[in-house]
């Protein structure tokens, strides 16, 4: 089981029950020489405050509501299901805690009943006892019940009650004891019900010994005894499957590719440490590997691999392609492509790059001393700070690209040396793949797009620039997720990579 999941109803009468009758805190204010009362209801109300902490919690991932059930949690969680599974207990990352609960009960149905519950609370430390009776079913599988206690502790961050760890001490299982590996075997091949039904399989592969997590979108009436061309997708700086390469990865399965999305090291389901470090000499060897596991699938034709890349991942890609042969064609959305001169306009000029590349190199010394890593936001329109600091809505709204798989609040102060030296321009000359460059006056750089297309070594190149009204930067947004650009993105990329592969 991956979580305590309760019933709205008997939480919510849970939760009533323990309210029921709570004396007013301003009425005992009022009353001076009832100071002793006083702290009994300040705490009582602790109390509560906590409870309500667990019981949001559960109702948020009964009604799979991710992104809230997250902000439950701490940054890091300690897990202990051992009782259940016989591995031991281990901290993970509250990302990668809901990312686990998501993929795994996409498909299942639970009702989690807590009752009896005992909070605790001293000073900003809080223990919560609760016993759980917990059904989960599922179409196909027998039904799988469970029950026992929980424990979880909180700590009161910013006046806020955080979970930060959760055990299951298991009292008695019934039904399907199997339930759990068969839920997770579903998961992994998810069926999209359409005019066009694809197969989105949950696949991983290594990358210089690390486990790498992507998905797999196979096209239209896929059959296993054939071979089609495949196209490996690349999303932004910072991000994951979940958000542009996966909706392109989408798009291009419509179009009859194999298309693979995956979270690159140190992001999402990924392995990798630092977590949220942005490494792009990592990136572009990620790409390589993703192109070896292509090769080693009997469905892809070796022969007809290519890549495309969104924003940085037009970058990652577009050097890897440079460096590896395997991958024989290559489509660009909306690239960012720097160089020292570049980076300079996003980042507060000489002094700003200087002061950024100073930070990641004290974070690095930090992280090889003592194992801590320094982070600043992903994206923010208070902290100047903030690896992107501005109204960029893209991953500021749920709606869009501001994902649960995805951190906004996380990115390792170390990523600023390697981003601001990466070069792009100079792979240009050593591409020799034929690549399709989409871009607009509106996205990130257009004279550094026009300038590394002129320096392509390839004959076989076409420069594709789309209308708008926006000012750079801002249709560079569009490009991730709105249907015009994404679809006319698409459409082009599918003649190429049809004409290329």
């Amino acid at each position: 089981m991956k979580s305590p999941i309760g019933k709205r109803k008997s939480l919510t009468i849970c939760l009533l029950s323990a309210l029921a009758g709570l004396p007013s805190i301003g009425m005992a204010a009022e009353s001076p020489a009832n100071h002793s009362q006083f702290k009994r209801l300040a705490l009582m109300q602790q109390q509560a405050d906590v409870k309500q902490v667990i019981v949001d919690m559960v109702n948020a991932i009964d009604t799979k509501q991710w992104q809230k059930a997250q902000t439950s949690f701490a940054d890091t969680v300690f897990v202990d299901y051992s009782s259940m599974s016989g591995q031991a207990g281990s901290k993970v990352a509250a990302t990668d805690l809901i990312s686990g609960w998501r993929n795994l009960l996409a498909e299942v149905e639970t009702h989690h009943m807590l009752s009896n519950f005992q909070v605790s609370v001293k000073g900003k430390s809080a223990q919560v006892f609760s016993h759980v009776y917990a059904s989960h079913s599922a179409q196909g599988i027998e039904s799988w019940d469970i029950y026992g206690r929980y424990v979880h502790a909180l700590e009161n961050v910013n006046g806020r009650w955080q979970i930060v760890e959760i055990t299951l001490q298991t009292h008695g299982q019934k039904g399907n004891l199997n339930f759990l590996q068969e839920a997770s075997q579903m998961s992994q091949t998810k069926q999209v019900q359409s005019d066009n039904t694809r197969v989105i399989k949950s696949i991983e592969f290594l990358s210089d010994g690390e486990k790498i997590v992507g998905n797999l979108y196979l096209p239209k009436d896929y059959d296993a005894s054939k071979q089609y061309p495949a196209v490996i997708v690349s999303g932004s700086w910072t991000t994951v499957k979940e958000q542009m390469a996966g909706l392109y990865a989408d798009k291009l399965a419509e179009q009859g590719f194999i298309a693979l999305a995956f979270d690159f090291r140190n992001f999402g389901q990924s392995e990798g440490a630092p977590r949220f470090y942005e490494n792009p000499t990592q990136k572009v060897a990620d790409i390589k590997s993703a192109v070896t596991y292509l090769q080693s699938l009997p469905t892809v034709n070796n022969d007809k691999i290519g890549a495309l890349g969104i924003c940085a991942g037009a970058m990652y890609t577009l050097i890897a392609a440079s460096q590896d042969s395997r991958i024989q064609s290559v489509v660009t959305a909306a690239s960012w492509l720097h160089d020292a001169e570049a980076v300079k306009q996003f980042y507060g000029g000489e002094a700003g790059v200087f002061e950024k590349i100073t930070q990641a190199q004290q974070a690095k010394r930090q992280y090889q001393l003592t194992g801590d890593v320094a982070y600043i936001p992903s994206i923010s329109t208070t902290d100047t700070s903030a690896a992107m600091y501005g109204p960029y809505d893209y991953y500021l709204n749920p709606e869009r690209g501001a994902v649960p798989q995805w951190s906004d609040d996380k990115f390792a102060v170390m990523s600023w040396e390697d981003w601001l030296t990466i070069d792009p321009m100079p792979s240009a000359k050593e591409l020799k793949t034929p690549t399709l460059m989409i871009h607009s006056d509106g996205a990130v750089l257009p004279d550094y797009t026009k300038r590394y297309f002129a320096d392509i070594a390839s004959e076989d190149k076409k420069l594709y620039w789309m209308e708008t009204e926006l000012a750079s930067p801002y249709h560079q947004f569009i490009f991730y997720d709105q249907d015009a650009e994404v679809n006319e993105s698409i459409a082009q990329a599918s003649t190429w990579f049809n004409t290329h592969l």
